[in-house]
């Protein structure tokens, strides 16, 4: 089977979709923690879609990007092993990946803020997919005060994450726009660039939701 650069974006773009859904259901029934924890599986695919389309829009494939498409083909499993055992999986590292878009934003130099900015959102979000005490915190609270184990419905805190959810949106679109560059695909890259402006026009501003203007 080929593995190609074009064949894992197909795979990135389905799952990316299929976690937005997730998240919007989610959220939709108010179990924001949860919604935060698959924001930051968004995170990678978004950022990886757009590690792997930049390599083709500009020209500028690294060694890091050939590794990356082995070790995502990679089966889980030896298939000549009898017994069932896992193979080690290895990754590019999430700050090579992060180091590598910053350029092809920033320039060749890059941008130590646009960095920061990347691994503090990162950072912040893990703390919902391991449960970390100051997440876990933000499910406390009302009259009597206790844990909304059932969704926080009608909270502050879904208003937020609602608010929130609109960025992955946003940024999915994005990473839409530049798939369909890497394709080849000039018509469809201009139909979603009018989505996009179309998006911004009707529910942001400033690169916002308009919801955190209610909240």
């Amino acid at each position: 089977m080929e593995k190609t650069v074009h064949q894992a974006l197909v795979q990135k773009l389905a799952r990316m979709v299929s976690t937005l859904r997730a998240a919007w259901l989610l959220l939709d029934a108010g179990f924001v923690q949860e919604q935060a924890a698959l924001q930051r599986i968004l995170d990678e695919i978004i950022e990886d879609i757009s590690f792997l389309s930049f390599s083709v829009v500009l020209g500028n494939s690294e060694p890091s990007h050939k590794n990356y498409l082995e070790w995502f083909f990679q089966e889980e499993f030896d298939p000549n092993n009898a017994v069932v055992t896992s193979k080690p999986r290895a990754s590019v590292p999430r700050k090579k990946i992060q180091a590598y878009l910053d350029r092809c934003v920033s320039g060749p130099k890059g941008s130590s803020k646009g960095l920061d900015a990347s691994r503090t959102v990162s950072k912040a979000y893990s703390g919902f997919v391991h449960a970390a005490s100051p997440q876990i915190m933000d499910m406390y609270g009302g009259v009597p005060p206790r844990f909304h184990m059932r969704g926080m419905l009608g909270t502050e805190r879904q208003a937020e994450h609602s608010a929130d959810l609109w960025n992955y949106f946003y940024r999915s679109i994005i990473a839409c726009c530049l798939s369909a560059k890497a394709f080849g695909d000039e018509g469809l890259f201009v139909s979603i660039r009018k989505f996009e402006a179309e998006f911004l026009r009707e529910t942001g501003s400033d690169y916002q939701s308009n919801e955190w203007l209610q909240i």
